[in-house]
């Protein structure tokens, strides 16, 4: 009733408010009318029209849903009198589409069903003419069509499904999360927009503030445990018309979820642990793990193990796997089973974070971990980690440098024998008794050569020979007094012929390659054997040094040039050892300040400007420079040119040989040319002369004697000479494999052709030489030669 009140009171409202508007617009029209008269009043005295064409607007309601046109209004002109000349004519938003004007009525209609939330009002215009004439009886009047609202549109959640989220244990009214709906009615316009939350899922544990839509929690601290449950489904309903009856809902759907906090400690799965470790297990070893559990999660659950208690406290320590939330438990020192067979520990665990609202730091668990060591064959121990032994240098074969000990720890205490690792000593220097582990030399020693020895020996059981162990060894060389002291260096020095008594002209020291405890201590003296009136004398300064000294103030570098001064070195330690050192001093002539001038030779050619290595450069020098002149002069000496010929012999008989590369004229060879002018005498000499007398011929030449003969017979010599190399090459009764036959042909490349004498057989016309001398300064003798006249050699 309440609702329906309301909308008759907008009803009354809005026509008051239409008659209002239209009798104001019939006032206006009728003051404009009265005004124009008074315009034209003197002048022409004008009719009067009373005038009613105004509107301000329609209302309509939405949603209509009858068959016909709905009715909104209609439009009356003062110039419609009913005779059917006045037409009405409508224009402006949705005019003949979703509005009709009957045109001769003025009836304004809507074709169809119109909704607000789309377009809440519409402007239209409307006018009035003529139908003869299509004259404008009315000015154009814009008016508006509102649409009155109702409730068809239910309210909508932003969000289809909500998340949130809720510390559990939350006290009462905790906010979760606000949900937010919206309604598309017209919120002006009575309650179809206001809207009312409320919870129709999700009772008892939240609820809903019913203008605002927040969620709070409904229940106390003890009621919301995640442990017992962690997700919730609430459904949230909004309701317009403010909750009435006959209002539309909408629902959306939250999922709440309660997070975790540090509300429960951990706790052991078991009062009491048991693990087995080898004895043998190295230092950081895993033992085992035990686990604890706790009904928070993610940090909340993070726990940390400790060992609070027990005989095991310093043998084994605990940690804790960050993946797993486990305690791993490790060992910390070596374990012997023959010492203590097994452990007991107190393991602790807690929270690492801890909430004191609550629990209290004390909120912890309390497990027993039995740990028992297994046996294992272990290999001999040492009774030290490492073994210094010391020995006098002069130690003879044989002589025990001392001794290691080594025990099975295993209760069988099996036997252990000792060996060197002999890649420790590679010389035999050492030996040790298998079953006493005594040390002893199988060498002599000596200090200065090497004063320390390191090896390493070996323990292993008898009865399993794979366990061993090792140590290592250090020996020490003691010294003792076996070495002479001897100079530090090759000393030299030179003298002044013109010198005072008692100068001292070099200082000496001296070395000791052995090393005693208390230092060096050396004393110098001059030899025994040195004359009593000597040239020089020692001064011992008591500090490993020895100043030498003149004894006259002249010396003579022509009588003697160089002085040896015998110089004795004692040692001061036990048995005493002594040597002596030789000082070389040269006589020199010194100007007055003591300055060195002029030495002997000697001197001179030992001074360390000129060394025995710097002569033996020189030496070599004038060597390299001396075989370089004579190679160059043999070879100036061998371009020189010889005559061709010497003597004046008949050369048409002999066959002279050029060749730039061989020894010259030396190697000339000359033959018989009769050989080749009758080949065929020759060749049955020659063939009986290569006939060897070792070899017996079984085998018939390649070439038959006919083919020789008839090569022979053509008077080419080259083709003789190539039938005479094939045959020999090919003949396996050929001379002797040390002999060599040489072949050769010149050719016919030659642009001086042939020079032989063998083509003037066949001709006894003379021949001209004279192009000879064109050929240039090589071939001048030889055209000296063969251009001569007879008359020449007569």
């Amino acid at each position: 009733m309440r609702t329906i009140l309301v909308g008759v009171v907008w009803l009354c409202l809005g026509l008051f408010l239409d008659a209002m508007s239209l009798n104001g617009r019939r006032m206006d029209a009728a003051l404009d009318g009265e005004g124009v008269g008074a315009a034209v009043k003197g002048e022409k005295l004008l009719k009067r029209v009373r005038r009613g064409w105004m509107w301000n607007q329609f209302f309509l309601q939405e949603e209509y849903t009858g068959s016909d046109n709905q009715y909104i209004g209609k439009l009356q002109s003062d110039q419609d009198h009913g005779n059917g000349l006045v037409k009405y004519i409508l224009s402006g938003e949705g005019a003949g589409t979703i509005f009709v004007l009957d045109e001769n009525n003025g009836n304004l209609h809507a074709t169809r069903r119109l909704d607000r939330e789309e377009k809440s009002s519409y402007i239209l215009r409307a006018t009035v003419i003529n139908k003869r004439t299509g004259q404008k009886l009315e000015p154009e009047t814009e008016f508006t069509v509102k649409l009155h609202d109702i409730n068809d549109n239910e309210p909508h959640f932003s969000k289809e499904v909500y998340t949130g989220s809720v510390p559990e244990r939350s006290d009462i009214g905790t906010s979760v999360m606000q949900v937010t709906a919206t309604d598309a009615d017209d919120s002006m316009y009575g309650n179809s927009a206001k809207l009312v939350y409320s919870i129709s899922q999700g009772h008892p544990y939240f609820s809903v503030d019913p203008n605002t839509g927040v969620i709070r929690t409904a229940l106390g601290p003890g009621d919301m445990d995640r442990e017992q449950r962690e997700h919730y489904q609430v459904v949230i309903e909004a309701k317009d018309m403010a909750g009435q009856r006959g209002g539309l809902t909408g629902t959306t759907v939250v999922n709440i979820t309660l997070t975790d906090v540090n509300d429960n400690p951990p706790r052991f799965t078991q009062s009491i642990y048991q693990f087995r470790v080898p004895e043998s297990s190295k230092s950081g070893s895993p033992v085992g793990r035990i686990q604890a559990t706790d009904r928070d999660i993610g940090r909340n659950a993070e726990m940390y193990f400790t060992i609070v208690s027990g005989d095991g406290m310093d043998m084994f320590d605990i940690s804790t796997d960050k993946d797993t939330q486990e305690g791993v438990i490790t060992v910390s020192k070596p374990l012997d089973f023959e010492k203590k067979p097994s452990y007991t520990v107190e393991i602790q665990v807690q929270n690492t974070q801890v909430d004191p609202r609550f629990m209290s730091s004390g909120s912890k668990d309390m497990a027993t971990v039995r740990i028992a060591v297994e046996d294992v064959d272990e290999p001999p121990l040492f009774d030290k980690a490492s073994y210094l032994m010391e020995v006098k240098e002069d130690a003879g074969v044989g002589v025990a440098v001392g001794s290691v000990s080594a025990v099975d720890p295993d209760g069988a205490r099996s036997i252990v024998k000792y060996s060197i690792d002999r890649r420790t000593d590679m010389d035999h220097v050492f030996q040790i008794h298998p079953g006493n582990g005594s040390v002893f030399l199988l060498r002599s020693l000596d200090r200065e050569e090497a004063a320390w020895h390191n090896i390493t020996i070996i323990a292993t059981e008898y009865s399993n020979p794979r366990q061993s162990s090792h140590v290592p060894v250090y020996i020490r060389l003691l010294d003792i007094n076996d070495n002479a002291p001897t100079f530090a260096d090759t000393y030299e020095t030179f003298v002044c012929e013109k010198t005072k008594a008692g100068q001292r002209i070099k200082t000496v020291s001296a070395i000791d390659a052995d090393e005693p405890s208390t230092g060096h201590k050396f004393f110098f003296s001059l030899a025994p054997e040195v004359p009593h009136r000597s040239n020089f004398t020692v001064r011992d300064n008591g500090d490993n040094t020895a100043g030498i000294l003149t004894r006259r103030a002249s010396y003579s570098r022509l009588h003697q040039s160089v002085y040896l001064v015998p110089v004795v070195i004692t040692d001061g330690d036990y048995p005493m050892q002594s040597s002596t050192g030789t000082l070389t001093v040269k006589v020199c002539t010194c100007d007055r300040e003591g300055n060195m001038e002029l030495c002997s030779a000697e001197a001179l050619s030992s001074s360390p400007g000129l060394s025995t290595g710097a002569l033996i450069a020189i030496l070599l020098c004038a060597i390299i420079l001396l075989m370089i002149v004579v190679l160059f002069t043999a070879l100036k000496r061998q371009r020189k040119q010889e005559p061709l010929i010497i003597s004046k012999e008949d050369v048409r008989d002999n066959v002279v040989s050029y060749n730039d590369e061989g020894g010259g004229e030396e190697d000339t060879q000359a033959f018989d040319i009769g050989a080749l002018r009758h080949p065929d005498a020759a060749a049955a000499l020659e063939e009986s002369a290569k006939q060897r007398r070792d070899i017996i011929p079984t085998d018939t030449l390649l070439y038959p004697p006919q083919l020789n003969m008839a090569s022979r017979d053509n008077g080419d010599v080259r083709e003789f000479i190539n039938q005479r190399v094939l045959e020999n090459d090919c003949n396996p009764t050929a001379p002797p494999y040390d002999s060599l036959a040489t072949y050769a042909y010149e050719g016919a490349g030659s642009v001086a052709e042939s020079l032989s004498s063998l083509g003037s057989a066949s001709s006894e016309a003379e021949q001209d030489y004279h192009y000879l001398s064109d050929w240039g300064p090589r071939f001048r003798k030889l055209a000296d030669l063969y251009g001569a006249e007879d008359s020449d050699f007569s």
